[in-house]
């Protein structure tokens, strides 16, 4: 009779502890796309994906979960944060892209956001899916210079089309010269 103590498999992996996701959409997004991860945020579901997938991934939440309306598309520089939330599976890059959706039939709400570096700012466009966010993502270019692959005219809406820079980024400096409105007498 041996009374060592049964020895651990070096070649033996880690246990993975599953993750479980209480709301059943974002479950459904996060089964159907890998490396997605799935968190909530002030009683809102909230869904991290690659940014290759984000066109893939609202088509399947139309088509799939009936979320029926593109309610929000937008960016945010993190560049400046000096304390950023974390999400354990996310690499946090300087940008993010975050739209909001919307089920009618559900009445649920999600929020997909996408990580984006600074080097290559761009992620699939979704206006082929829901052709509203047209104007959300032309804002997000305009201000950050966030590129939609594969909008059918992505060019600036608030700034005027020789503008230089971004404005809503954090490097870029306010105030650097004097605006004129229309309508307004002269510059302040």
């Amino acid at each position: 009779m041996n009374d060592a103590a049964p020895q651990p498999d070096p070649d033996a992996a880690e246990p993975v502890d599953e993750v479980v996701v209480a709301d059943p959409v974002a479950a459904a997004v996060v089964g159907e796309f890998p490396g997605a991860v799935a968190v909530e945020s002030h009683g809102q579901s909230v869904v991290y994906l690659e940014r290759g997938m984000l066109r893939d991934a609202v088509a399947f939440l139309r088509d799939g979960e009936r979320f029926t309306q593109c309610t929000d598309v937008t960016a945010v520089d993190h560049s400046a944060d000096v304390e950023r939330v974390t999400i354990p599976g996310v690499a946090p890059e300087r940008f993010e892209v975050v739209v909001n959706l919307l089920s009618h039939p559900r009445n649920a709400r999600i929020r997909l956001i996408c990580e984006v570096p600074e080097d290559d700012p761009s992620v699939p466009s979704i206006t082929p899916v829901f052709p509203g966010a047209s104007f959300g993502e032309r804002e997000a270019y305009d201000m950050f210079g966030v590129v939609f692959e594969g909008h059918p005219d992505l060019t600036r809406i608030l700034l005027p089309d020789d503008w230089d820079g971004y404005p809503l980024r954090k490097d870029d400096h306010p105030a650097r010269i004097p605006v004129t409105f229309k309508g307004d007498p002269a510059p302040r």
